[in-house]
């Protein structure tokens, strides 16, 4: 035997006749910290903010970052050909 039983409740209704507790209140909170997060963040990531945290950092990160890079390309270029004789 086969029986289906369709209920048509909100999930309020549903919470309360499964002994759920009512988290509307902490979810609203959440979503309004969430909410103030990412616009904290999103106002980071605008571009004059990127550029001031770039050039926090002085022309001394800009030199070791050069070095590196200039590091690197010499690895690359000196590892590429092998032994020459």
């Amino acid at each position: 035997m086969k029986m289906t039983i369709e209920i048509d409740c909100t999930a309020v209704e549903a919470r309360a006749f499964l002994g759920l507790p009512d988290v509307t209140a902490l979810n609203d909170h959440m979503v309004k910290e969430m909410q103030s997060r990412m616009d904290a963040n999103m106002a980071m990531l605008a571009p004059e903010e990127l550029m001031k945290n770039w050039m926090a950092f002085g022309s001394g990160a800009q030199d070791q970052f050069r070095k590196l890079m200039t590091a690197a390309a010499g690895a690359a270029v000196g590892g590429m050909g092998g032994k020459r004789e």
